[in-house]
């Protein structure tokens, strides 16, 4: 099922029969540069995603040859006129509006893999990074681009990259914008998985993942998305009150019954 956004073509968003969505950002004679209408049509489609029944994954990507260039140059015009909105305004939740294209994939209940290729640059980077595992081609260049013009990440990459890179190593790319390649992505802590074929990978995991009980999926990301922010205690408990709330399910019983019968389970929406 492809569902179609009304303002503009910058994003596609397909699902399958197996509740993985796959989402892709169509503008490759720019490199997939974040514009305007490519900040509108992400929002768009994590909208339309956060209400999506059936969801059991999402798969990010960018048509053809790369992922995202960073911020359209249109962009530096629009704020040089004063016409781009308050930085510090929250618009969603705890997020401005260009911080929601990235942090709305760790946000959403269910998990995002986003499968990097070709160039990944500056806010590009850091929506790859709102995703919960990254897959990346080996040969991809990447970069924390924002330095190159006199600015800082400010799409949600200190926090999607705290306790993910290296605090010194952060630095010294964040300071100089130098590229790395996607196998340095891989030891620096950028990316999950270096794949020469990250798109067939990202999905091959996201297929796994949708086999698996989304209760007990959702609930796993809930704890991925607090325990860093907890103390020891805290996480004892909000893991025991998450098991007691899974335990006996109808999706944990399907679970269950599913591994000793040997058969494919048959989850229901949680």
């Amino acid at each position: 099922m492809k569902h179609k956004f009304p303002s503009n073509d910058r994003v596609s968003l397909t699902m399958d029969g197996d509740g993985i969505a796959q989402v892709r950002l169509t503008r490759p004679d720019k490199l997939n540069a974040l514009d305007e209408a490519m900040f509108g049509a992400l929002i768009d489609a994590g909208s339309a995603l956060f209400d999506m029944r059936g969801l059991r994954c999402v798969v990010l990507a960018g048509e053809g040859k790369g992922f995202c260039a960073g911020l359209d140059l249109t962009m530096f015009e629009i704020i040089a006129r004063g016409e781009g909105p308050p930085f510090a305004e929250r618009t969603h939740g705890n997020a401005n509006r260009v911080q929601q294209a990235a942090m709305q994939w760790r946000k959403l209940p269910v998990p995002v893999i986003a499968a990097v290729h070709g160039v990944c640059f500056g806010g590009g980077l850091q929506v790859a990074s709102g995703a919960d595992i990254r897959v990346v081609a080996p040969d991809a260049r990447l970069a924390v681009m924002e330095m190159k013009w006199g600015l800082v990440p400010d799409m949600g990459g200190f926090a999607l990259w705290r306790n993910a890179v290296r605090d010194d190593q952060l630095r010294e790319l964040t300071y100089t914008n130098r590229e790395f390649s996607g196998e340095e992505a891989l030891a620096l802590g950028f990316a999950t998985i270096a794949d020469a074929d990250p798109l067939a990978r990202a999905t091959a995991i996201a297929r796994e993942i949708a086999g698996r009980s989304p209760t007990a999926i959702q609930a796993a990301k809930r704890l991925f998305n607090r325990y860093q922010d907890l103390t020891v205690d805290e996480i004892l408990l909000e893991e025991s009150l998450s098991q007691q709330r899974l335990f006996g399910t109808k999706n944990q019983l399907e679970a269950m019954h599913s591994q000793i019968e040997g058969r494919k389970p048959n989850f229901v929406d949680p």
